[in-house]
């Protein structure tokens, strides 16, 4: 494993090719500080976003007794939510990247919280949909701009960095839910209106932080040179990867707590197991990405993904305080993945990080809403046992394709992108 850095100093000013001084050679050959006001307003602003896709699950409940809703209405809902992100993430990212977009962190959380309250307030069901699909819109314009500017944060610790800014956003998916059952059940389902409220102070806060955020950005390139060229192969693997994790994940998510109360035990176990897998998981996105900077994000995607498997299996067969612990391992194995799988697309894709970002996140989340239905039509026509089978069988698959991920090439310095750092090797 190579972890040299090789670096080509920068003309000064004024033109010559004398080195730099000592200090400045220092800071472009290795990685700086992680820059903590800029990471520490991402991290609360995923939080902001993913609160408000946690919290929309968690009212269909509500909503369907009001508007006397059947299953496939039901799902209509995390339909318009999942697709609408999905196709948002991309689109956005390729906006950013071509031009800056700072306003698409205040502005999509804006969007987002008002739509959520909006979709409370809903007087028919189809502008229920319709709030729920601009709500999701604008959550999902905010993912790939931050997610580029968690990036540029790292400053060469672009796992790390990563990592804590994906932790924000798991925080929130688990504190959606919490949230929006704690004010229905307590003042009724007009008082969800609230739940628009933290994403729009969060939004203020990001908003006053755009000029320390805009001394980020990387330094324009040197006249002449290219853009840094695209891994379409490796990328195109990656994504096949990501489809089925989003199998595991969303299977995991969806059929553990049915399957819990298929085997007799209570509606309350059933939760908290789920809880209990999610909070591994915001644990396993800092290990994770930790481990990612120090053995390379491919090691650890593979060894995470090739565990998930047979994790899953150990909870389906063997069941009991085994099989909690091991689904609860799995849970922490396979969303700490996420961190990795999003910033390898950025590796693959140097010139286009914000693109690549939208393409992974959005990637994971529409086919995870059409997983979850894939495997809802394997648990009716044959068992809930099948589908959680499969959903084992996906990890197992994912494994195999992360083995044939290659490195990533050098990667550009986003503060000096005149100065490439090799990621570490896997032989």
């Amino acid at each position: 494993m190579s972890t040299s850095v090789h670096a080509k100093a920068p003309p000064r000013a004024g033109g010559g090719d004398s080195p730099p001084d000592a200090a400045a050679t220092s800071q472009l050959t290795g990685p700086g500080r992680i820059d903590r006001p800029a990471i520490t307003g991402l991290f609360f602003g995923h939080m902001a976003a993913d609160f408000i896709q946690g919290a929309v699950p968690a009212l269909i409940v509500f909503f369907q007794p009001m508007f006397g809703l059947s299953y496939l209405e039901a799902a209509a809902i995390v339909l318009a939510a999942t697709v609408s992100s999905s196709l948002a993430q991309p689109l956005f990212g390729l906006w950013s990247d071509r031009r800056e977009a700072l306003w698409l962190l205040p502005v999509g959380l804006v969007v987002g919280g008002v739509g959520l309250s909006l979709a409370i307030i809903a007087p028919t069901f189809p502008l229920l949909l319709l709030a729920v699909f601009v709500s999701a819109t604008g959550v999902g314009a905010f993912h790939p701009e931050a997610a580029k500017y968690a990036g540029y944060a790292g400053a060469g610790q672009i796992g790390r960095s990563v990592s804590v800014f994906s932790l924000g956003g798991n925080i929130g998916l688990a504190l959606g839910p919490i949230a929006a059952s704690i004010l229905v059940l307590g003042f009724g389902l007009d008082s969800a209106i609230l739940l628009g409220v933290p994403p729009l102070v969060i939004a203020f806060i990001l908003h006053r932080q755009r000029h320390h955020f805009a001394t980020l950005r990387p330094a324009p390139r040197s006249a002449g040179s290219a853009r840094p060229a695209t891994q379409n192969g490796a990328l195109i693997l990656l994504l096949a990867v990501v489809a089925l994790r989003s199998l595991a994940f969303y299977g995991l998510f969806t059929f553990v707590p049915l399957w819990e109360i298929s085997l007799g035990r209570s509606a309350d176990y059933a939760t908290l197991l789920l809880s209990l897998i999610l909070t591994a998981g915001a644990f396993g996105t800092i290990i994770c990405g930790y481990f990612a900077d120090r053995i390379g994000g491919q090691r650890v995607l593979l060894f995470a993904l090739a565990a998930t498997g047979p994790l899953i299996a150990v909870y389906v067969l063997a069941g009991g305080v085994l099989g909690a612990a091991a689904v609860i391992l799995a849970g922490a194995m396979t969303v700490g993945t996420f961190t990795i799988t999003t910033s390898l697309s950025q590796q693959y894709m140097p010139g286009r990080v914000a693109m690549a970002a939208g393409l992974s996140m959005g990637f994971s989340i529409g086919l995870g809403g059409v997983a979850a239905i894939a495997l809802g039509s394997v648990a009716d026509t044959f068992s809930l046992y099948s589908a959680l089978i499969v959903v084992a069988v996906g990890a197992v698959l994912a494994a195999v394709l992360a083995v044939a991920l290659p490195a990533a090439r050098s990667i550009t310095n986003p503060r000096h992108p005149d100065v490439s750092s090799p990621l570490p090797e896997v032989s």
